[in-house]
């Protein structure tokens, strides 16, 4: 079985600092009116007869998508440019700058597609369009402003989950924890047995951020976020964004990950190997990582990982169903395109069709698609079916889907919220000052 990220894993920490460091759509206005060229081509750098999409170059089945449409429409074919991801943000924004943006295009959504939309380059979807209707309703959160959908999901989900090691938890006496008492009281245990409980990359920033999403999802319910990403910055002052910052604390100041989390860096696999080796005995991190423990240690993978949803919280007014990561990535359509009816067939007939279903499933990975109990009861590996059983329904049951807030959230403010989530981790910040420097960079 391949693994998660190897076809455009939407959730990578990679691409979620593409998304972080993005920049306004009128950042690309200025750009062009500087003088600085798009790629070469017509108003949306389209051929006379077929169609332009713009995708990222490890999108492998998707890829294989565009080679089916156009076996099936050789007289009006989808040329497809695929990008490496540090290229690629900026060549888009720089192309709808100047007018030479490919008919469909890839992007995360949220607030990075929405200064698209409000721009008015991106044209809206019917259900009879596109056929929005078969996508996960909380998936489709993230493509949708004002009432309107403007992307349809064009990879698998990537909800952050609670990891654990079976063995580490068992030695200990610990039960996988349902609640954040629960929580607290594992940090405790799993530290007289000299185990670090939650390994934790801190020096990357954005895993740290991912606590901070569940706690305040839990503690305030998913409407105190919604306000912020809508743009109302006095909503960071909201007390249960406080509440969050403290509880985060707490499990700072209470040991939970270790000495040394500030040193650690995701991208070079130390945190997962933490797990994995028995020094830590949890770690909270997005559904990509189940592909790489099985890359790096299948055994461990069958034997003692488990996975679970983070925690409840006791008194918060979230739903403890509700989940945050990334829903999906999307493919959109440029409001300016001159090939409307060929790009509607190709979203809605061959994205996330049958045959790309299984492709996903294939790799690990869930399609954001109702209905899929048959194809994954069809799965042959028992531990791969448990695995994609328990992400299907996690986000079947989910009434919200948070985007990450680095890519929720205007460009502008990813690094004043990376950094302001770091300085509370590390307690050089009250919790109350988190919520008011995030009101004052968002202003």
């Amino acid at each position: 079985m391949r693994g998660i990220p190897v076809n455009g894993n939407l959730g990578s920490p990679r691409m979620r600092r593409v998304v972080a460091s993005a920049v306004a759509l009128t950042a690309a206005m200025g750009l062009a009116a500087c003088g600085t060229s798009g790629p070469s081509g017509s108003s949306t750098d389209s051929s006379a007869k077929g169609l332009t999409m713009w995708a990222l170059n490890d999108q492998t089945i998707l890829k294989e998508s565009v080679d089916a449409y156009n076996k099936d429409h050789p007289d009006e074919k989808i040329t497809l440019r695929l990008f490496a991801n540090d290229d690629y943000k900026q060549k888009l924004r720089v192309a709808f700058g100047a007018n030479q943006a490919p008919d469909i295009f890839f992007s995360w959504g949220g607030g990075a597609l929405n200064d698209y939309v409000k721009a008015g380059k991106v044209d809206a979807l019917t259900a009879a369009e596109a056929n929005t209707d078969r996508f996960t309703p909380s998936v489709m959160q993230s493509a949708t402003f004002d009432g309107k959908v403007y992307g349809v999901p064009a990879n698998g989900l990537a909800p952050v989950v609670l990891y654990y090691n079976k063995k580490v938890l068992a030695d200990a006496g610990v039960e996988p924890p349902k609640t954040y008492d629960d929580l607290l009281a594992a940090v405790k245990q799993l530290k007289a047995k000299d185990v670090v409980p939650l390994s934790l990359a801190a020096n990357s920033k954005w895993p740290t951020l991912m606590y901070l999403e569940y706690l305040l999802d839990r503690q305030g319910g998913a409407e105190v976020f919604s306000k912020i990403a809508s743009g109302d910055t006095s909503a960071w002052k909201d007390a249960s964004v406080t509440k969050a910052n403290q509880y985060l604390q707490d499990l700072s100041k209470a040991g939970a990950f270790g000495d040394n989390a500030s040193s650690v860096n995701y991208d070079q696999g130390a945190s997962t190997a933490l797990l994995y080796t028995g020094k830590a005995a949890m770690e909270v991190m997005g559904t990509w990582e189940y592909a790489n423990i099985a890359k790096a240690a299948p055994d461990f993978l069958k034997s003692d990982l488990g996975y679970t949803a983070f925690p409840s919280l006791s008194g918060g007014a979230g739903d403890p169903n509700s989940i945050v990561g990334n829903p999906s990535n999307f493919l959109s359509l440029n409001s300016s395109t001159k090939h409307r009816s060929a790009a509607l067939t190709y979203l809605k007939d061959y994205v996330l069709n049958d045959s790309q279903i299984d492709a996903y499933l294939a790799a690990g990975s869930v399609p954001p698609v109702e209905g899929l109990e048959s194809k994954l009861a069809a799965v042959q590996s028992s531990s791969d079916k448990a695995w994609l059983t328990f992400v299907y329904d996690l986000v079947e049951k989910s009434p919200s889907f948070q985007l990450s807030w680095d890519q929720a959230l205007p460009s502008d403010q990813a690094d004043p919220l990376l950094t302001n989530t770091d300085k509370s981790f590390l307690r050089q910040i009250s919790p109350a000052d988190f919520g008011v420097n995030m009101s004052k960079a968002g202003s």
